[in-house]
């Protein structure tokens, strides 16, 4: 599988380092381990670092090691000779073979399998491979670039990960930061996701976004990174539906609904709804509990500065001050400080 060109948007310290350490090793035929969180942008890393070497003229071929299992990997890495296994009725070149003369990105490195680490392990040491079912080695040029979320030399340190393969794959080692350590790029980010699903929809121009839902935004700590702040951002556009208004809507968590199912702790299925239609009182207290959820969900990523939530929320600060009494989330404590922050004592833990 090929990587789609996709651009590297950011002016974060943190980082524009990743990147220009990116493109220092660029030219060098070594191989480089990309490290980051989920979300982070490893592929992006893992074409600059193709696209800036001399090899991007030849092949990138991407393949997620999780994908791999153990019985085939042998066979898609290295490739099979006509009558190797049953079902191999003619010879076919692996992933290796594949991106001779160019980059193998191997994502999720950490989940390779023992025999998987050990055959890799000899082509990059020796530049040579043997299909399955042959015994004439196959000599192939491939710049390997991996990537995962994993801490390898902790698991190189327990045994789970070869520590000699470790050692090659580490010539240069690039970390991404986490998005929520790039403040400063979130409203970057966000415009350019919007304005591509602007066009996607075939809106004349992008109308950004309203004050409070980019504060909501700049609040999240974003666990899914790049990735998840683009499906927030495409979904807010694609329903919000008017080109020429700010899109003043943003929605985190798609599966939030008062009717979303839950496991029971017998592990049944049950949907917080309103029991049999007609029962108000149910009916109340299911959307009591989605208020109430709303209401701590929005002071956990404002980090419990009432303003922030306020804003995240679409709400005034005395709305807010009301809802939360409602709910019992002040637990009768004084006024918060000018900031906005509540004393310590004033703000329930996110388990109230």
């Amino acid at each position: 599988m090929a990587l789609k060109p996709t651009p590297l948007i950011g002016q974060s310290a943190a980082f524009l380092d990743a990147v220009e350490r990116a493109s220092a090793a660029a030219p060098l035929a070594r191989p480089v381990l990309v490290v980051g969180e989920r979300g982070t942008g490893k592929e992006m890393i893992a074409e600059r670092l193709h696209r800036l070497s001399p090899r991007w003229e030849e092949p990138l071929v991407a393949l997620n090691c999780a994908a791999l299992p153990e019985s085939l990997i042998d066979a898609e890495l290295f490739g099979y000779e006509a009558g190797a296994f049953t079902g191999a009725v003619r010879a076919r070149g692996g992933w290796f073979e594949e991106a001779d003369g160019g980059t193998l990105f191997l994502d999720e490195i950490g989940l390779l399998t023992a025999a998987g680490q050990e055959r890799l392990l000899r082509v990059i040491e020796y530049g040579e491979l043997t299909r399955l079912g042959s015994n004439r080695p196959r000599e192939v040029d491939v710049r390997v670039v991996a990537a995962t979320n994993e801490d390898l030399p902790q698991l190189a340190a327990t045994g789970r990960f070869r520590a000699d393969l470790l050692d090659r794959l580490s010539f240069e080692v690039i970390t991404l930061p986490p998005l929520r350590h790039r403040a400063e790029d979130i409203p970057l980010l966000a415009d350019h996701f919007g304005r591509r699903m602007a066009s996607e929809l075939g809106w004349p121009g992008f109308p950004g976004f309203a004050a409070p839902a980019m504060d909501r935004l700049l609040a999240h700590d974003w666990p899914g990174n790049v990735r998840e702040l683009r499906n927030v951002v495409e979904r807010a556009v694609y329903r919000w539906g008017d080109a020429r208004r700010p899109v003043a809507r943003i929605e985190l968590d798609p599966f939030a609904s008062p009717w979303r199912p839950r496991r029971t702790p017998a592990g049944r299925e049950a949907a917080e709804t309103p029991e049999p239609a007609g029962e108000a009182s149910s009916f109340r207290a299911a959307v009591a509990r989605y208020e109430r959820r709303l209401l701590e969900d929005a002071l956990r990523r404002a980090r419990f500065n009432q303003r922030l939530a306020a804003r995240a929320l679409g709400l005034s600060y005395d709305q807010l001050r009301h809802a939360l009494r409602k709910h019992g989330l002040l637990q009768g404590a004084a006024d918060p400080r000018p900031d906005g922050r509540s004393p310590p004592a004033a703000e329930p833990g996110p388990g109230a």
